[in-house]
């Protein structure tokens, strides 16, 4: 044996006999311990209660007012929400918001997961793809809304003067003018969903895809009984994440027609925006931003309980 060996196997006895040595930690001990974790927490705790908790519990108080935003006000009680029920601007506007939400969802996530399994082919040159098609995430959607908005006002009348539709500038159709603001939304909203289906497709094992083609299956066989089966939790989150955040669309819209022509693309968070802070109809629509809130819970936990459930079942 040689002297390095020794001198090695000394060192690993003596560190041995040291942690052997080493008294456990008492209760006592962990409990003067435990309060320097709580005071690592109380800041950002209180942080959070005085920028996001305070101005909630506030806004909830004032739902119950007449307050316009200015001046002195009185308690209504529930006379706000019971006139959202009856206000046909506000019921358009959620029309609106759920018909354009429904249609960018879908279409994001069927676009973004062909997008991946094309990406997660043996293709040359896939890792710069993915950068490519992460870029539209990292971009203010302001700004590139206001891209859209001359594409669509100027570009395309030019370009393509025979087509009607583009001809006479879509976003001045009452009719037509949500189209853009889908095709800008889905763009936008592709990148992060393609990165989602990216992680989940590549937790399959190839091997699957193997057997199944010696069992002499084919392409949408494979997709339909090996791999959406074994996306669908990551499909699930896709769909929560994609209808709640298309719910909210705010910067799409004033980008590209600010809820015009008229009130045909108004959602409901510029409604709240344009009523609550330019229209003197702060506490209404601090009421309709409440209804909101529980809306978009109700909508998102009911697609956890469907698309869960769809999951034990290919489970």
């Amino acid at each position: 044996m040689s002297t390095a060996t020794t001198k090695t196997e000394a060192i690993v006895t003596a560190g041995s006999r040291r942690v052997r040595g080493r008294r456990p930690l008492t209760a006592r001990a962990e409990g003067r311990a435990a309060p320097a974790f709580y005071w690592m927490v109380w800041p950002a705790l209180a942080l959070f209660a005085f920028f996001h908790t305070l101005p909630v519990l506030v806004g909830i108080f004032f739902s119950f007012t007449n307050y316009p935003g200015f001046g002195t006000w009185e308690f209504v009680g529930f006379a706000n929400y019971a006139n959202l029920f009856r206000d046909d601007r506000v019921l358009a506007a959620y029309g609106f918001s759920f018909g354009f939400a429904i249609a960018a969802t879908i279409l994001t996530n069927v676009i973004s997961l062909a997008i991946a399994m094309g990406l997660n082919a043996k293709i040359v040159g896939r890792n710069a793809f993915r950068g490519i098609y992460f870029v539209p995430y990292v971009l203010a959607i302001l700004v590139v809304g206001y891209v859209f908005q001359f594409l669509f006002s100027n570009s395309l009348p030019r370009l393509l003067p025979n087509i009607p539709l583009v001809a006479e500038n879509i976003l001045s159709n009452p009719e037509w003018a949500w189209l853009p603001i889908v095709i800008l939304a889905v763009w936008q909203a592709c990148a992060f969903a393609i990165i989602i289906y990216l992680s989940g497709l590549q937790t399959i094992p190839h091997e699957l895809y193997e057997a199944a083609s010696l069992d002499g299956a084919k392409s949408w066989r494979q997709f339909r009984s090996i791999t959406f089966p074994l996306i669908s939790a990551f499909f699930t989150i896709n769909m929560v994440l994609s209808l709640k955040g298309f719910l909210q669309v705010f910067d799409h819209i004033v980008a590209l027609t600010n809820g015009g022509p008229g009130t045909a693309t108004e959602s409901i968070t510029l409604l709240i925006y344009k009523g609550g802070f330019t229209g003197g109809e702060f506490a209404y629509q601090t009421a309709n931003a409440v209804i909101f809130v529980i809306v978009i819970t109700i909508v998102s936990l009911l697609q956890f309980r469907v698309l869960q459930r769809r999951e034990a079942d290919f489970g």
